[in-house]
């Protein structure tokens, strides 16, 4: 009768032991895969803001200059309370941002957006990021499906409403026939990043939000 409780300690001593093993292994791991992962992530985010804004009007690491939108402005231009923008640099100057934006009424729910603006106020890419769109049909937004999003590139922050609506809807937007809420939500969400861009540009520029 004495052994069992000697048995017992004896017992959770061994599983104690053998929890602290497997948790300092998988330390051990996070710690020697965590800068590989991180690495990763920032080459896979400077190759996507490389698409919004164009490596020839930057020099710094645009990934590395994130900085948070107020939470009105990631809630005007995201939808949620938090959105980042990325200030571009070109020889010590300001040449541009980044947004994180999103559409939150495309046909399949959210998409996601990066919008690059160079210092002049000229759009300069339009990259989607993740959307529920319907294969085939809506969307061709993505670059990766076409071009349709090209035509952003060139215009003016300070274009008027119809610049950022639909020629369907009396805009001057391209548009793909029986898939227009998709095209309309993207142009949308672009119309809000230029506009802020518009009346907030020089802050922005000088890396106040």
């Amino acid at each position: 009768m004495r052994s069992a409780p000697r048995q017992a300690r004896r017992s959770a001593l061994t599983l104690a032991a053998f929890a602290a093993t497997v948790t300092l292994l998988l330390a051990g791991t996070w710690l020697a895969t965590r800068a590989r992962v991180e690495a990763n992530q920032n080459a896979a985010r400077a190759m996507l803001l490389a698409q919004a804004l164009p490596a020839e009007l930057f020099d710094n690491d645009l990934a590395a200059s994130r900085q948070p939108l107020p939470e009105a402005a990631a809630l005007y231009l995201n939808g949620r309370p938090a959105a980042n923008l990325y200030l571009a640099r070109k020889a010590g100057q300001p040449s541009g941002v980044v947004f994180e934006a999103a559409a939150p009424n495309g046909y399949g729910g959210r998409i996601e957006l990066l919008v690059g603006i160079a210092a002049d106020g000229k759009l300069q890419g339009v990259r989607v990021l993740a959307h529920k769109e319907t294969p085939g049909l809506g969307d061709y937004i993505d670059l990766s499906v076409s071009d349709w999003a090209r035509q952003f590139s060139g215009r003016s922050s300070a274009a008027p409403a119809p610049g950022w609506q639909l020629k369907k809807d009396g805009g001057a937007l391209d548009y793909v026939s029986g898939a227009t809420i998709s095209a309309r939500a993207v142009a949308a969400a672009v119309g809000r990043v230029a506009g802020y861009f518009r009346d907030h540009r020089q802050q922005l520029l000088q890396g106040n939000p």
